[in-house]
């Protein structure tokens, strides 16, 4: 292009073009962050009607999967659903959830969003679409229902056939028992072993900061008959595992739980007056070599 020349204006109708910029941290800044990232990556079979911003015509319920995995569907009863656990996306799920969510407060009974185009480049419907975190209500929490099977894909009194059936088979066979015990933590029975899940959104390093503080304690477990396994990453976030004896019942780790989560929150505090010291600086680097991250 010779000097001075002007660039040529788009064309009407063209889109401005966006780079697909990866989000690490997929639902930063929402209290029901624990909530959705358990949903999305763990727990099997669950529900939780979105609190969304005034405006939208129809109630949403947020879900772990739906039939054949969609991004969304409407029943045929009008009851709108959006399912977190797809087999595509972008590289900000925020913003794929979000789509999804004003698709169903308006798409038809018994529409299927299967999945939706979520390429970036030259896509302007996606590129302006809203994310998660414009669409919830502000500090809104997660009402979160755990289900035994997922019959709550269909109305009541209403039979599946076809596709549906199949597919309702299917994630009926997968389902895992799950317990909430609380926010972002969830008990499954994985068959030989049980595992409590916890969804910290605490920044990585203090948290592991805090756990090696107390593993070089020995106060890193929940008592007799539990092991800290290791931890994942998942959205951004830190997800610490432990194997649990599979014959205890569930509601047996709430209180060792809670009285967990207090010594982190102790150990959390204390990082500000007292640095680690090096046993604990070796249980840090042990904690970090056990660690994987889902994306």
């Amino acid at each position: 292009m010779g000097k001075g020349a002007r660039k040529k204006a788009p064309k009407q109708g063209e889109g401005r073009k966006t780079r697909d910029v990866f989000v690490s941290r997929s639902f930063e800044g929402l209290r029901a962050e624990p909530e959705l990232v358990a949903m999305r990556e763990f727990v099997p079979a669950a529900t939780a009607p979105l609190p969304l911003v005034d405006g939208f015509a129809r109630s949403v319920t947020v879900a772990t999967v739906l039939p054949m995995a969609a991004a969304a569907f409407v029943r045929s009863d009008g009851a709108a659903f959006v399912g977190l656990q797809v087999q595509t996306h972008s590289s900000d799920v925020s913003r794929d959830i979000g789509r999804a969510v004003r698709w169903a407060t308006s798409a038809d009974p018994g529409d299927t969003l299967s999945v939706p185009d979520t390429s970036v480049e030259g896509n302007t419907e996606y590129a302006g679409s809203q994310r998660l975190q414009e669409l919830l209500a502000v500090g809104a929490e997660l009402e979160v229902t755990l289900h035994e099977d997922f019959s709550w894909w269909l109305p009541e009194d209403t039979e599946a056939t076809g596709d549906i059936a199949m597919s309702l088979e299917r994630a009926n066979e997968a389902i895992q028992p799950t317990v909430r015990l609380g926010s972002g933590m969830y008990w499954v029975d994985a068959g030989s072993k049980a595992h409590l899940r916890w969804v910290r959104t605490e920044p990585e390093n203090r948290l592991l900061q805090a756990m090696a503080r107390l593993s070089a304690a020995g106060e890193l477990d929940l008592g007799e008959g539990s092991r800290f396994a290791g931890s994942f990453r998942a959205h951004g976030v830190l997800v610490p595992v432990w194997d649990l004896d599979p014959e205890a019942h569930a509601s047996e780790w709430e209180d060792p739980a809670t009285h967990l989560g207090t010594r982190l929150d102790t150990a959390l505090a204390s990082l500000d007056e007292q640095p680690l010291d090096a046993a604990e600086r070796r249980s840090r680097d042990g904690l970090v070599g056990r660690q994987f991250t889902l994306r």
